[in-house]
């Protein structure tokens, strides 16, 4: 019997990659889904696709970065369908470049997106998850979160920082609250179209040409979500088998 039917999972970054992938999968699978990121027309559009195929989803605007839209969208989850049964902190950025360049804005967008949305997401949801006495966060990585490569130094930094806080996390929540970190490989997603290092984002064209699909990762999502309560898939890295 599936573990993912009529649960009720918020996801951010929905509005394209592994995010609208999951959202699909999910809501496929019997999840109600409700969809977060900044480009609302495409979250209408998403989730008026999954409700004409017999889904159910909601979704409202959000930028991860800042604390009181995260509490917003997971307030309005609650009004809809009163509760909380998953987070998928997906938001994520990653315009490459090398340190050398000093492009210290797009550093502060990665710490901003990739490691305080994070904590954002686990700060909205974690007390909610705790008075219902379950729930489950699922922190996206990389597997630029286990190794750093040349332009990846910072975007490498806050990966790592994410394996850091779901470890914590999972360290210290009780045994009503599942905890994972799932670190894809290359996958087709739009990360790499805002690169602006004309040499980082020519080396990502290489790079990116045997991306798995969004959907690959969506599966392994839901097979986190779907085990039984009492058990907890901490880690998974999910790689092209060409081995990038």
């Amino acid at each position: 019997m599936s573990n993912i039917k009529d649960k009720v999972i918020l996801i951010t970054g929905a509005s394209s990659g592994i995010g609208e992938a999951t959202a699909r999968f999910l809501a496929e699978k019997g999840a109600h889904v409700v969809l977060g990121a900044r480009r609302t027309e495409r979250l209408e559009a998403l989730a008026e696709e999954i409700q004409q195929s017999g889904g159910v989803a909601e979704y409202q605007s959000l930028d991860v970065t800042r604390l009181e839209q995260m509490q917003s969208i997971v307030d309005f989850t609650l009004s809809k369908f009163k509760r909380v049964d998953v987070i998928v902190n997906n938001a994520g950025v990653m315009p490459l470049s090398k340190l050398e360049s000093l492009k210290i804005d797009e550093w502060n967008q990665m710490i901003d997106v990739n490691i305080r949305g994070v904590l954002h997401g686990i700060a909205a949801v974690l007390p909610v998850m705790k008075e219902q006495g379950s729930g489950q966060i699922i922190n996206l990585a990389s597997i630029g979160a286990y190794s750093v490569t040349p332009t990846a130094a910072v975007y490498c930094a806050t990966k790592y920082a994410v394996r850091a806080i779901t470890e914590g996390l999972r360290q210290e929540v009780g045994n009503d609250i599942r905890v994972n970190l799932l670190s894809p490989g290359v996958t087709e997603s739009e990360l790499a179209d805002h690169i602006s290092d004309v040499e980082a984002k020519q080396f990502m064209v290489d790079y990116r040409r045997n991306a798995i699909p969004a959907k690959t990762i969506a599966g392994a999502i839901a097979y986190a979500i779907d085990q039984p309560d009492y058990v907890d898939v901490n880690e998974m890295i999910i790689r092209p088998t060409t081995k990038v």
